[in-house]
């Protein structure tokens, strides 16, 4: 996990599906469904936390943007959207990147619980 943007692929904007000037769009090298994408804030940092008020503005436009798309592409019944922050919460590329991932209806046996699920065994099914 290398906080040096000089290695960081997330840097070089690669299978840009659109983008402005402070971030971009792409699709998830390990997508979980069809349509799954990544938002990206152009700037190489770490923490969602670490954005500025106008990075995070950008990431939420973008996020828009691409549900538009991936409602018009791929019609899913849903979505999850997840950011991990720090190793304990599961992030490996030290650069933040906002998923988009679409869920469709029987992608999984039980849906309920949604990223609530990350820590599986903490999970109830009283939501």
């Amino acid at each position: 996990m290398s906080d040096d943007p000089r290695g960081c692929e997330l840097c070089k904007p690669d299978m840009v599906l659109f983008d402005d000037e402070l971030g971009y769009v792409r699709y998830d090298n390990n997508s979980l469904s069809r349509g799954h994408v990544l938002v990206i804030p152009r700037r190489h940092v770490a923490s969602f936390f670490d954005m500025t008020a106008e990075e995070k503005a950008c990431v939420i436009a973008l996020l828009d943007r691409a549900k538009g798309q991936i409602e018009q592409e791929f019609a899913p019944d849903g979505y999850n959207i997840g950011v991990n922050i720090g190793s304990a919460g599961g992030q490996s590329r030290m650069h933040v990147h906002v998923h988009l991932i679409p869920r469709y209806t029987g992608d999984v046996a039980d849906p309920r619980g949604g990223i609530r699920c990350v820590l599986a065994n903490r999970a109830t099914s009283k939501h």
